[in-house]
């Protein structure tokens, strides 16, 4: 079990509720405060500035469809843009570190409207600032990443900034990085009253008591904020609060979803078992290992059994029908694909989800012959839970 303080689940919801509370707001500039040294212009960064820019205006004719490829550019690999497009010029799309001399630049600027990119029938046309971020990123290396989430987080380090007057968490300090960037001005710091209401509704959906607003304004310790937070996070209620979000992913009901809605399923101890894991500060692998597959992992103990077993009802809250007239396969299909899409969504939502495209038809039902194998069986221990 981790720390309060390790988890990336807990870590996730300090940060969205010092972001989203408003320890640093954006404001008009009639009421803006002033900013201390201003940052160097960032580097163009490919997930960021560059990949909306290509997939928007390049990537229907130069993307990943080969089928609709056009020319044999691909855009969106560095070895497609790079490559030799024709032996006798030597043209290539993109040549790393010379805008000039990059074929892409020549297109997206060429004055001639018939020989610019994008074509004239796609009704659309890049702006001067997206052309600059392109020669930018051309001029900077060219640099192409893989989608975000398939970069290994690591820890950057905060902007070496600061604002006149205010003291600046590491997480400010990127907030103020792009309030610079897009010309703007700190707002004043909120108030503590409006700070308490903000920080509550983050972390548990609910509002301050009357009491927990007094005892803040009291608190005139320069860690006042970090003790709520760490208050808030160990009530009750933020458990309760994220699985609301879980419950949603997990397709979490009491009713049937077909026929009727009167039969009592009883998931309710799993939902009880959500809220708990989010109390206990669960590692998110746990997490999702448990539900996923906790009757078949060694256990310590007959309770740690039990609630291994229990966390796995997240494969058996979907929709069920009690139609007297159902036909067994249809539903046992039915099912099969209500888990596959659950699974995807919850953890692996880029790769499965995309595989049900035309490019990847085969790719879901490999998938579903995981979760579907003995879901049905009347061995399973599952059943007994609905």
């Amino acid at each position: 079990m981790h720390s309060r303080r390790s988890s990336p689940m807990r870590r996730f919801a300090v940060a969205a509720a010092t972001v989203f509370a408003g320890v640093l707001t954006w404001a008009a500039p009639q009421t803006s405060l002033p900013i201390g040294r201003q940052s160097a212009p960032d580097p163009i960064d490919y997930n960021w500035d560059v990949r909306p820019i290509l997939s928007e205006n390049c990537f229907q004719c130069h993307g990943p469809d080969e089928r609709a490829r056009r020319a044999g550019l691909r855009l969106d690999q560095a070895d497609g843009a790079t490559r030799v497009l024709n032996q006798q010029s030597g043209r290539r799309a993109i040549v790393p570190g010379s805008p000039d001399q990059s074929e892409l630049i020549t297109r997206i600027t060429h004055p001639t409207a018939a020989l610019r990119m994008p074509p004239l029938q796609t009704n659309k046309t890049l702006s001067p600032d997206a052309i600059d971020t392109l020669r930018r990123w051309i001029a900077e290396g060219a640099q192409y990443k893989p989608h975000w989430s398939f970069i290994t987080p690591a820890r950057p380090v905060p902007p070496s900034l600061v604002a006149r007057g205010r003291q600046l968490t590491e997480i400010d300090r990127f907030v103020l990085r792009r309030l610079q960037k897009d010309a703007l001005q700190l707002s004043p710091e909120a108030d503590k009253e409006t700070l308490i209401n903000r920080v509550t509704l983050v972390l548990t959906g609910l509002p301050p008591t009357l009491a927990d607003v007094d005892a803040f304004l009291k608190d005139s310790t320069p860690n006042a904020y970090e003790k709520l937070v760490d208050r808030l996070l160990a009530s009750p209620a933020y458990g309760e609060h994220m699985a609301a979000y879980w419950s949603d992913v997990a397709r979490y009901s009491e009713s049937d979803g077909f026929l009727d809605d009167y039969h009592d399923r009883l998931f309710w101890p799993y939902r009880d078992w959500v809220i708990s894991a989010f109390n206990r500060n669960m590692p998110f692998d746990q997490f999702g290992t448990w539900q996923l597959a906790g009757d078949l992992l060694a256990s310590h103990t007959p309770e740690q059994k039990k609630q291994q077993t229990l966390a796995t009802a997240f494969l058996r809250v979907g929709k069920r029908t009690t139609e007297n007239g159902a036909i067994d396969e249809e539903y046992r299909v039915e099912y099969m694909v209500d888990r596959t899409n659950t699974i995807g969504t919850a953890f692996a939502p880029a790769s499965v989800a995309t595989s049900s495209t035309s490019l990847h038809l085969t790719a879901p039902w490999r998938v579903m012959a995981c979760p579907s194998a003995d879901a049905q069986s009347a061995t399973n221990p599952l059943i007994r839970l609905a």
